[in-house]
């Protein structure tokens, strides 16, 4: 339970300390005189969204700090799941400072903490009740949330919800493969285009660099192939002239009867074989250069093609053989992608058999559970003084979503023979703030929270109504910590621990206090609250047989 909060630059609350108590606590005040700052402070440490107006005026921030006896094992779950240690007693603290730039520092037991954190552990620690509550219930779109809440088996709310999330997925993915489908014929045709363009012109590695040197060896061959017949005309001499080689033979033939020459000899046969070598090198070279004007204009085709690819495709061999192994790629994706078209429509549906099997086992326990609720309010609203009122959970089969295709809405009549209406229709501020606490009271039987909060739950109501609905929070409060928000006496009698709150001005500055009452100030009280400006001994006695019957 909430034990303890500590309040600091919160709008007019300078500073004060509220220790709550186990039961029903109550507080009280003139009509701005601050209440509604006690609900926000608990707000803002709870995780909710704040702002920097939010800051008490001249301050650089504002402070807030709540501490919580006996929390739950569900909240000691959640806060060892996102890592934060829990103490030995059970207890819990929570801060956070705002910032008049509207930033905000958190922290939980002592260890810095996101906001969004802050929250998921609020959640869990303490319901507040505010008049919007009531207005919640003029949506029907959000009254199936109350039903869940009382389901027995809550397992086939997320066994809906997680083929729904499939059902979904699966349903995207079709609709992207369809939206694409009128493109894949064009981009089909590109790609088989290219990567048969490519494969035909059977593209090497190098390729084009033999091909440039062979295309200057061609362009040189008139000069090459002069240069090289010259060689061998040296080489070979004709019938009027020696060659090179005859008179390197002759030498050797004359020479070799010496021994003293014996080393010119052995040179002589080394240049001879040189010769050889030359001579049959440069009848190669001769073959090899001949011109060929066809080959020079094959040569010219294919470094054609080259400079194409190279605008087409990538700069190089491997770039554009890279190329080819991505568009095989992409073209079997999309093949690929008529297959998977296929089995993801078989997909989607058996999952939208499975979902509205679902959906029809999860409005079957819907509607169960709103028999009993209907009952159960019923029975709530006749202590509320509210017994000619005849309550109905209407059930109309929609679309599937991803609450199920039930169309929840509550129905009233308050006069008995009338159809059951709409309850934006017929409801009055007062007849909406009973339902909403007999509805939060079922509730709190079937919730782990261990702190509830009423934020003026008794708009609209007063007297004999307003007295049933002390009673009823009275009963809540016996199982669960009650914080109460009221202008009403009979409300505010029944209270456990009473907090008066009160605004004072000096220095031409404001200031809100918040004092626990003890019995002789709860009686000038509760007498402020039922006769206004002047306090007779009328009211003071009323208040204290009030304060007595309890």
């Amino acid at each position: 339970m909430l034990k303890t909060i500590d309040i600091e630059n919160i709008a007019v609350i300078e500073k004060t300390t509220v220790d709550f108590s186990h039961g029903l606590n109550v507080l009280t005040g003139e009509t701005g005189a601050g209440k509604s700052i006690v609900v926000d402070s608990i707000n803002a440490i709870l995780g909710e969204r704040t702002s920097k107006e939010l800051v008490r005026y001249g301050s650089d921030n504002a402070f807030v700090s709540a501490y919580f006896e006996d929390i739950s094992s569900v909240v000691t779950n959640k806060l060892n799941e996102l890592g934060f240690d829990t103490e030995e007693d059970n207890s819990l603290l929570l801060t956070r400072k705002i910032n008049s730039n509207g930033k905000s520092v958190c922290k939980i037991n002592g260890k810095s903490a996101t906001v969004s954190i802050l929250k998921e552990i609020g959640t869990l620690l303490v319901n507040i009740h505010g008049q919007h509550d009531s207005q919640a219930l003029l949506h029907p779109e959000y009254q199936y949330q109350y039903i869940d809440m009382l389901l027995d088996d809550k397992s086939v709310i997320e066994d809906y919800k997680t083929t729904f999330k499939e059902l979904i997925s699966v349903r995207r993915r079709l609709k992207s493969l369809t939206a694409d489908n009128s493109d894949k014929a064009g981009q089909l045709e590109l790609l088989n285009f290219q990567i048969n363009e490519i494969e035909a012109a059977d593209i090497q590695i190098g390729e084009r660099e033999r091909l440039h040197k062979r295309k200057e060896l061609l362009n040189k061959s008139e000069y090459i192939v002069a240069a090289l017949n010259n060689l061998l005309y040296s080489i070979n001499g004709d019938d009027e002239i020696a060659g090179i080689k005859s008179i390197s033979d002759n030498c050797f033939n004359s020479l070799s009867v010496f021994d003293e020459a014996k080393e010119i000899c052995n040179a002589l046969a080394d240049v001879n074989d040189k010769i050889e070598y030359i001579k049959d090198e440069a009848e190669k070279l001769i073959e090899q250069a001949e011109f060929d004007p066809q080959e020079l204009e094959n040569i010219d085709e294919r470094l054609n093609l080259y400079y194409e690819f190279s605008n087409k495709y990538a700069s190089t061999e491997e770039g554009i053989l890279s190329f080819l192994e991505d568009a095989k790629a992409k073209r079997d994706a999309i093949t690929c992608a008529n297959d998977e078209l296929k089995y993801l429509s078989e997909q989607y549906n058996i999952l939208l058999e499975q979902a509205v099997n679902k959906a029809e086992i999860l409005s079957c326990e819907r509607k169960k559970t709103a028999e009993r609720f209907s009952q159960q309010v019923k029975k709530e609203l006749e202590f509320l003084d509210m017994p000619k009122l005849s309550f109905v959970v209407e059930f109309e089969k929609g679309n599937l979503s991803s609450t199920g295709f039930d169309k929840i809405e509550f129905l009233i009549s308050t006069n008995p023979g009338e159809p059951p209406k709409q309850l934006s229709k017929i409801a009055s501020g007062g007849e909406l703030s009973r339902i909403m606490l007999a509805i939060k009271n079922i509730l709190s039987y079937n919730d782990t929270i261990d702190t509830l909060i009423f934020d003026e739950v008794d708009t609209g109501v007063s007297g004999r109504a307003s007295e049933k609905i002390g009673l009823k929070l009275k009963s809540v409060s016996k199982n669960t910590q009650v914080i109460c928000v009221t202008h009403s006496a009979q409300i505010a009698s029944n209270a456990d621990k009473h907090f008066l709150i009160q605004k004072d001005f000096q220095d031409n500055k404001t200031y809100t206090r918040v004092t626990p009452l003890d019995f002789e100030a709860r009686k000038q009280e509760l007498a402020r609250i039922m006769g206004g400006l002047e306090i007779t001994d009328s009211l003071l006695k009323s208040a204290e047989e009030m304060l007595s019957s309890h």
